[in-house]
């Protein structure tokens, strides 16, 4: 067998190599803390703590200047970021967008904290924008539930309740139970920052810039684009408005009718 077909042999055998996102799909990737419930209990403030939501904030900014993504948002210990159906980054490989935004993910948040941490990614397929207004909205949504039921875990262990018995504590509780625990503590969930309930939204905004033309001696104004961390996302029907305004002149304008 000579060299060439060695490698070949070798090529075959790397399973998923091949494997890539579909022509005109919309990509979300998403990249999850791996261990961090262990890893923020031992350095950060709980339930939330604003170091470690900026440097959260820090690594979802450097995955959007990787990946020139239109839109990130970061809730918990995740992070997701779209990449619209004309992306044809790494070739659209999976294992390539996968690998590497857990990576930029990984390094990012570790010079942003100071402390060795790590991430693992997914990959996630829409058709529409409307599919992609429902992946965020489905995060949001589920940043919420994880707000409450944090702040409720962790007023209760602050009281003297271990881990076992806030978590029986809070098992098969509603909403509305939840939230006359935290107010029976002195908090009022509606009152919590925004980017603890909402997340945290990256997405590019334009604004004009002043100059000075030295030839024609003038003042002169540029439109310019930078990145816009919004720790004040609306909720729901708003939310999805946002969205659809602004991702829709991205895709190819075609929307999901129910």
């Amino acid at each position: 067998m000579d060299a060439g077909d060695f490698e070949a042999r070798q090529r075959e055998r790397e399973w998923f190599h091949g494997l890539t996102v579909p022509p005109g799909a919309w990509t979300v990737l998403r990249v999850d803390g791996r261990g961090f419930s262990k890893f923020t209990e031992a350095r950060f403030g709980k339930p939330f703590d604003p170091r470690f939501a900026d440097c959260m904030a820090e690594a979802a900014s450097a995955l959007m200047a990787e990946f020139a993504s239109p839109y990130v948002y970061t809730e918990s210990d995740e992070i997701s970021l779209v990449l619209p159906p004309a992306a044809g980054l790494f070739g659209r490989g999976v294992e390539k967008l996968v690998s590497i935004s857990a990576g930029v993910a990984s390094a990012a948040f570790t010079h942003a904290a100071g402390v060795p941490a790590h991430f693992d990614g997914r990959v996630w397929l829409g058709t529409t924008t409307d599919d992609v207004v429902d992946y965020f909205s489905w995060r949001q949504a589920d940043a919420a539930r994880c707000a409450l039921n944090g702040w409720c875990y962790w007023i209760l262990r602050k009281a003297g309740k271990s881990a076992s018995e806030a978590g029986a504590a809070l098992e098969g509780t509603g909403v509305s139970e939840k939230n006359e625990l935290l107010f029976a503590h002195g908090v009022n969930f509606a009152e919590v920052p925004a980017w603890q309930r909402r997340g945290v939204g990256l997405y590019w905004e334009s604004y004009e810039r002043t100059g000075f033309d030295p030839v024609r001696e003038v003042e002169v104004s540029a439109t310019r684009r930078r990145v816009r961390v919004d720790r004040e996302l609306p909720m729901k029907g708003e939310y999805r408005a946002f969205l659809g305004e602004l991702l829709q002149p991205i895709g190819s304008g075609s929307r999901r009718t129910e």
